[in-house]
């Protein structure tokens, strides 16, 4: 990820912690820390594809707001992975093998939080930003592997995705005032294959755009302090 793209999400994230604070009726408002396991694909029909698991990290705030409700922001970083299925035409009879991208971003969410039951267990949703790199592929020996449906379309072909992403979200948390698991998932409302259609590559049935939605399960744990 660039510097400027860090910059700006930095940015972004200090001004959520303001007004975040100005609207906080201080009952609380706790800073946490949190890791977990990312299961990540893209929903398309231009790839064949598999979901792939990733890792996560980052800070996140949950603060009080007005009856049982809480706010949530924070900064997540993800290396999710995802195949993408290809052959390598130059062998005899052709190899057919999914292709492992990783994507490195970065998330600036801001959320809302139904409590359930306060502390314990609590219903979250909310729009996410999600900044990211290229879809690299994992091995240099699959590069010019041919994607799965096309002539001369290559694995690295495919890399330069667009950088920035929205997402919704929904999921739940439950645990301890201090210890929480969540499992949450994000769609991805943006084409993340968008960028694509300006590059002079091989497109879909001899014409159509690339299209595609990315789908991820998060499962994080979480401590606050």
């Amino acid at each position: 990820m660039s510097h400027k793209k860090a910059v700006f999400v930095t940015l972004a994230l200090v001004i959520c912690t303001g007004v975040v604070a100005q609207r906080n009726y201080d009952e609380y408002n706790r800073l946490g820390v949190q890791a977990g396991i990312s299961f990540f694909d893209i929903n398309t029909s231009h790839f064949v594809t598999e979901q792939q698991t990733g890792f996560a990290g980052g800070f996140t705030t949950r603060g009080s707001f007005r009856g049982g409700f809480d706010l949530i922001y924070g900064l997540t970083f993800f290396s999710n992975k995802v195949g993408i299925l290809g052959s390598n035409l130059a062998h005899s009879p052709s190899e057919r093998q999914f292709i492992t991208y990783t994507i490195p971003n970065v998330q600036l969410n801001f959320l809302g939080s139904y409590n359930i039951v306060k502390h314990h267990f609590s219903l979250e949703f909310g729009p996410i930003l999600n900044v990211n790199g290229k879809m690299k592929v994992d091995s240099e020996r699959l590069e010019n592997y041919v994607l799965d449906g096309y002539t001369t379309l290559r694995a690295q072909d495919i890399e330069d995705i667009n950088p920035i992403n929205f997402h919704v979200m929904g999921g739940a948390t439950v645990g301890l005032e201090n210890f929480r698991l969540s499992a949450q998932y994000q769609y991805g409302v943006t084409n993340i294959f968008g960028r694509l259609n300006d590059n002079d590559i091989e497109k879909p049935n001899g014409g159509e755009d690339f299209e595609g939605n990315s789908s991820t399960i998060v499962l994080m744990a979480v401590v606050y302090f």
